[in-house]
């Protein structure tokens, strides 16, 4: 049985930040996709997609919050920009960019260098891999 690679990432206005999975049980951070404008940005992640022979992809989404909707809207939008042709699974990303914050606590010093964006990929793809995501 062949095991599906699959990718996430977290979607944000300035960086988009992108984990793998090759073996269906570890999530890896790779680097983030910088965001200069939507087009870009998607070809961008289509280009990371091909690398890496993507299977599924999973994208993380608010579910609650004052600007949820709006933030949906938007993002469901990148991902039809998008020429991926996997499966596609949304999870909510709840929480994830202040998890990545607390586990990047004394690792290294809070850049604008979207590692914080690539560990909230990571861990929204640990909750998708543990079936732990809503």
């Amino acid at each position: 049985m062949k095991i599906e690679k699959i990718a996430a990432i977290d979607v944000g206005l300035k960086r988009i930040g992108t984990a793998i999975s090759l073996d269906g049980k570890s999530a890896i951070p790779q680097p983030p996709i910088l965001r200069r404008n939507r087009e870009q940005a998607a070809r961008d992640v289509d280009a990371f997609l091909k690398e890496w022979h993507i299977d599924r992809l999973v994208v993380g989404i608010p579910k609650s919050g004052s600007s949820a909707e709006q933030m949906q809207n938007r993002i469901r939008h990148f991902v039809a920009l998008l020429s991926f042709c996997g499966d596609i699974d949304y999870v909510d990303e709840y929480g994830s960019s202040i998890e990545a914050a607390e586990r990047m606590k004394g690792v290294t010093r809070q850049k604008r260098d979207g590692k914080v964006d690539s560990i909230a990929a990571q861990i929204i793809l640990e909750r998708y891999l543990s079936g732990s995501a809503s």
